[in-house]
């Protein structure tokens, strides 16, 4: 196994547009990420992970691109931006940006040029297909949609959108689109970028013939289809094997056999991958299956590729509120999720906010969210007859404005974030949660993630060292080892609202044993961990 400077580092996301703002118009800015470099650079990550600022008429929060080398006037200008990369660097960081191209905006100057005619040189750039009869070519469901499917009434047509209505699929198998892409990738890393985050995109390959899905309401027909490999091999070796980067594919549906496809050193694709077995399959917490989920992924890429660890980002409900206690234990549940990631095998991501344990909201009405998955799924399911509270109800656990709400900056009006009115309602909470409070408290979660990053640049046993399960079959208690050469660190873990005792081999005695890192003050029992407990012993 290689070592890297990308496998050691630790990723910071800033979704920027709920990050600050600096012009009073309510929406983050690039300025407002520059004016924070210095809070980002005291936390002690290595790489800022900065979603999409291309211009885009905004519909899903910019992943619905029209043009993929200008930047938003929401977020600034691209002397804004070169900016950001310049201070950027100057502190040491690295910036990698997101890299959207399964789909375009309905507004990309390529899209209008293929729905003007049927004979226009840029019609085979997107997918369009002929009505089946007399209705869609098939019976697949988009993410945000009941049909990938729209009619196209000029040309007498139907063109794909896995996701928006306004977000048309390119279609890979033309060479010039991907030749296309290829070039703006070329134009973003020789500005300086250090790599991307590579947006859905195992789902660039269709399946040949476009048959009707056994179930069409499991969408995983999507992606990993026929054809994916060799154009990532392809992207690899026109682009990528060209420059010092990193590169993580977003890759929903995969097991880790189809994800060594992707990050296998030997495969030469990408570097590293985001996987959503946990957020796909564990709606709330679940031990058992996640400890089940850690072992298979390692087992499946040990000495041959790269994982991820995250459980939360701008898609997925902030993990303190999901996956731990965001209240009595708050800070205990925050230090022991941060402590899980840090310590597992994989690169980790910290999404803006939860190093200082933000929470997720509960919006009393349909008309106080943004995200335009839950309001698609809102008018679908009421449209159906069903109770509207009943449907809110339902879909506010995992609405992807939980994490999008704006930064808690401190106790001030709009939580610091912005003179004026925030584009995102703020979260109540802000008058207890911000990062003025987190950084006057030396106990707060901000310094156990400052702490937590700077053993892992001291300690290649966090990055490097093997990984083995001790508490295989405990609902309860993690208690897991890494080990590099003559080091072996122990993590221990009780993710539960009660006291719990645990049970270890004599080899793994912690008698006496250095105590690296914990999250309370005061161990009341060697064997006892308290509510959400946290230790890693240097043995």
């Amino acid at each position: 196994m290689k070592r890297t400077w990308w496998k050691e580092a630790v990723v910071y996301q800033v979704y920027w547009r709920s990050f600050f703002d600096t012009d009073g118009d309510g929406f983050g800015d690039l300025e407002g990420v520059i004016a924070k470099l210095d809070y980002i650079k005291n936390l002690g990550v290595d790489v800022i992970w900065l979603n999409p600022i291309y211009e885009s008429p905004d519909l899903d929060n910019g992943y619905d691109i029209s043009d993929y080398q200008s930047v938003m006037k929401k977020a600034g200008a691209m002397e804004t931006w070169e900016r950001l990369l310049k201070e950027a660097h100057e502190r040491g960081l690295k910036l990698i940006m997101d890299l959207v191209v399964n789909h375009t905006s309905d507004q990309h100057s390529w899209f209008l040029e293929s729905r003007s005619s049927k004979d226009n040189p840029k019609r085979d750039w997107y997918i369009w297909k002929d009505a089946v009869d007399g209705g869609k070519p098939n019976n697949w469901r988009s993410y945000f949609t009941p049909s990938v499917w729209e009619w196209d009434e000029p040309t007498g047509q139907y063109y794909m959108h896995s996701f928006a209505v306004q977000q048309p699929d390119l279609n890979w198998e033309n060479e010039e689109v991907r030749e296309a892409i290829y070039s703006m990738m070329r134009f973003w890393l020789d500005k300086g970028i250090d790599g991307f985050r590579m947006d859905v995109i195992n789902l660039l390959a269709k399946q040949k013939g476009f048959p009707d899905a056994e179930q069409p309401d499991k969408i995983d027909y999507l992606g990993n289809n026929p054809g994916i490999h060799e154009y990532l091999q392809e992207m690899n070796e026109k682009v990528l094997s060209h420059y010092d980067v990193m590169t993580v594919g977003e890759i929903p549906f995969v097991t880790p056999e189809d994800g060594l496809k992707y990050v296998g050193e030997d495969r030469n694709e990408l570097n590293t991958l985001f996987h959503f077995q946990v957020a796909d399959d564990m709606p709330d917490w679940d031990m058992l299956r996640y400890k089940e989920i850690q072992q298979t992924w390692y087992e499946g890429l040990h000495g041959k590729g790269w994982n991820s660890q995250f459980l939360n980002n701008h898609d997925h409900t902030r993990q303190v509120t999901r996956y731990g206690n965001d209240g009595e234990y708050r800070c205990e549940s925050a230090k022991l999720l941060g402590t899980m990631l840090h310590t597992l095998p994989g690169m980790p991501y910290i999404f803006q906010g939860e190093e200082i344990g933000m929470t997720g909201v509960r919006f009393p009405s349909i008309d106080d969210y943004q995200d335009i998955a839950m309001k698609n799924k809102y008018e679908e399911e009421t449209q159906k007859g069903r109770e509207a509270s009943e449907v809110l109800a339902e879909l506010q656990p995992l609405s992807r404005d939980n994490s999008r709400t704006p930064m808690q900056w401190d106790a001030s009006a709009n939580a610091g974030f912005t003179d004026g009115q925030p584009w995102m309602t703020v979260n109540p909470n802000y008058t207890d949660i911000n990062v003025e409070e987190a950084l006057n408290d030396p106990k707060s979660v901000f310094y156990f993630y400052q702490k937590l990053i700077s053993l892992r640049k001291e300690y290649d046993v966090m990055v490097y060292g093997d990984y083995q399960d001790h508490s295989e079959g405990d609902p309860h208690i993690y208690a897991y080892t890494r080990s590099l050469g003559e080091v072996t660190w122990l993590i221990l873990l009780n993710h539960s609202n009660e006291a719990n005792t645990v049970s270890l081999p004599d080899t793994l005695s912690i008698s006496g044993k250095e105590l690296v890192l914990g999250n309370y003050q005061d161990i009341q029992d060697l064997h006892t961990l308290q509510p959400h407990e946290a230790r890693i012993y240097q043995l």
